[in-house]
């Protein structure tokens, strides 16, 4: 990292929403804008989640501080969305309030997930600034301004429910809808749209309607990407509204990656394998730490992948291993956990089934690696529509909405050959475009580049 340049000496308390596709962008955004030097940084997360963390120490720019655990445990956040964020939204204030007239020395600026529509509130009461950071794709934040989690939007494009209703419930006959009107974003599916629409008589759909207009009343707005991903999204976005919007990443932990090697010397057991494994030869696997594919589905992927032929590290977690009815071949590697992003830049792999959170896409773009999508939620529709349309850098292996019927292990086959045979015409047009994209990612964060820039002119903005 560039040695330090700015000495604001200021104290920044930082907070995430408490999800783990939250909570690391945030903290990798912190280590960036720590790495400049002369500030303070507080990261303020639950209880539960500082034990996730596995109760990360203090260093000289950085400390972390806690909140008592106000909102139900994260193992149980997948099974009720809506009373969870609903939870986040009713009493995390409180507690965090009170956190900061404990803080030495006082909080100058409040760096807040978009989500914590409460933030500006307290931001207001205090006379502190709010910096809104939103840690999915810019269009996704157009879209969500623009209306499309909107009630009326909700009742035209979903079934009727009285409980939750997810985006894979979008009426069949609205799916190839084409929304083609929104400045600087590209036209689209309503399939491809980020929604969670959720019964309109609950009070958390519309505080998460407010929470992209209270954004509005911050003293900024930082996506945890680089410009040149989507310029024409953040003019649009500039234009619009009347705060300074920075493009700060992306927030992976790519300045935490050691020198390349020939062969790594880490002595986990799944680099050792990959180190065995051809150039470009095995697809790498993985659906996230927040939702699962159904049974039914791992199944499928299990002998799409192994009648495939090509090699392939899976990683899944215990429960959903259990569902596999043998869960891998001669060809392939199962694990818990691993690296992402070092396993993604290693010269073995050659391909990324991915479920297209916003943060393993980014870790994909900056490893130049080609991706199956497999979206399951949210904003990872519009991500898959993004890599496959948009940078033509991935192939669609889920072509709808929806979990009522797998994608089979024929499919699976067929399309992983499609991206993995390096003599494929098809395969060679996502690679040169996975490494074109990739190039322009690295020049965006290389020192003195426009991430840099856009650091420097962010610290400006909000030195006291």
């Amino acid at each position: 990292m560039e040695a330090a340049r700015h000495n604001t000496g200021h104290h920044i308390v930082a907070m995430p929403y408490p999800g783990r596709g939250h909570i690391n962008p945030m903290t990798n955004l912190c280590a960036l804008l720590a790495s400049k030097g002369g500030i303070t940084i507080t990261l303020v997360v639950t209880e539960q989640w500082l034990g996730l963390l596995g109760s990360p120490p203090d260093t000289q720019s950085i400390r972390f501080r806690c909140i008592p655990n106000v909102v139900p445990s994260e193992h149980d956040r997948a099974a009720d969305v809506a009373g969870f964020f609903d939870a986040v939204l009713t009493n995390m204030e409180a507690p965090f309030d009170r956190l900061l007239d404990q803080l030495e020395p006082p909080a100058s600026c409040l760096v807040a997930d978009t989500l914590l529509s409460w933030m500006t509130s307290v931001g207001s009461r205090r006379n502190i600034p709010v910096v809104s950071v939103w840690i999915m794709a810019p269009s996704a934040f157009s879209l969500k301004l623009c209306g499309f989690s909107h009630t009326h939007i909700i009742e035209k494009c979903f079934a009727p429910s009285s409980t939750v209703i997810l985006g894979s419930l979008l009426r069949a006959e609205r799916q190839e809808e084409i929304i083609d009107y929104l400045p600087g974003v590209s036209p689209m599916h309503l399939a491809d749209l980020p929604l969670v629409a959720i019964d309109s008589n609950t009070s958390a759909l519309k505080r998460m309607l407010e929470a992209f207009h209270s954004a509005a009343k911050a003293k900024a707005l930082v996506f945890t990407t680089f410009y040149d991903l989507q310029p024409d999204v953040v003019d649009a976005l500039r234009a619009k509204l009347p705060i300074p919007v920075y493009s700060i990443g992306p927030a992976i932990p790519y300045f935490k990656l050691p020198p390349p090697k020939p062969v790594s010397t880490s002595q986990a057991s799944y680099f050792r394998w990959l180190d065995s494994q051809p150039k470009s030869s095995v697809l790498y696997v993985s659906m996230g730490s927040f939702l699962s594919a159904s049974g039914e589905q791992m199944n499928e992927f299990s002998k799409g992948l192994r009648a495939s032929g090509y090699g392939y590290l899976w990683v899944a977690r215990a429960e959903a291993v259990e569902m596999l009815e043998d869960p891998c071949g001669e060809n392939g590697l199962t694990v818990p956990w691993c690296d992402q992003l070092r396993v993604l830049c290693h010269p073995s792999i050659g391909g990324f089934l991915t479920h297209c959170g916003w943060n393993s896409t980014m870790e994909s773009i900056f490893a130049g690696v080609p991706m199956l999508t497999f979206p399951l939620f949210f904003d990872q529709y519009h991500n898959a529509k993004l890599i496959v349309e948009d940078w033509k850098v991935g192939l669609k292996l889920k072509l709808g909405i929806g979990a009522a019927t797998a994608v089979g292990r024929d499919e699976i086959s067929k399309t992983v050959t499609r991206l993995m045979d390096l003599n494929g015409e098809e395969s060679k047009e996502l690679r040169r475009r996975a490494k074109e994209l990739q190039e322009i990612c690295h020049n965006a964060i290389k020192m003195g580049g426009p991430v840099d820039d856009n650091i420097a002119a962010f610290l400006e903005n909000i030195a006291p």
